[in-house]
């Protein structure tokens, strides 16, 4: 079954690479809607439904920490599997993320394969 997700980064190109390795990954892809920022993925939220959210840590306006914590703290949103999409490997952040109820993260730069691997069991 398809699923639709949000991608948010900073860098369009970062997102076109992810849409990019999603279909590499043979992940069913559905509807991918992106945004630049928490403040503008909140907004695309109001308006999609999605089944995955993959997202960067580091972003002006509404970082990704702050961001997981609005999604996971909507009551219509919080079931949304998220994953982390940093270069924040082994940080306190990466930690935080999880404890904020990220399913996960992967690191920058990543393989289609990484993706596969922690979307397996996730979607």
């Amino acid at each position: 079954m398809a699923v639709d997700v949000l991608i948010v980064d900073d860098s369009a190109a970062i997102r076109k690479i992810l849409q990019r390795v999603l279909v590499q990954a043979e992940v069913p892809l559905g509807q991918v809607v992106e945004a630049g920022d928490g403040v503008e993925a909140l907004a695309r939220l109001k308006e999609t439904k999605v089944g995955l959210i993959l997202s960067d840590i580091n972003m002006p306006n509404m970082d990704g920490l702050q961001f997981l914590n609005a999604v996971k703290s909507d009551e219509t949103l919080k079931s949304v599997p998220f994953i982390m999409v940093t270069t924040e490997g082994g940080s306190s952040k990466v930690m935080e993320a999880v404890n904020l109820g990220a399913a996960g993260y992967v690191k920058k730069p990543f393989t289609a394969e990484q993706i596969k691997e922690k979307l397996a069991g996730i979607i």
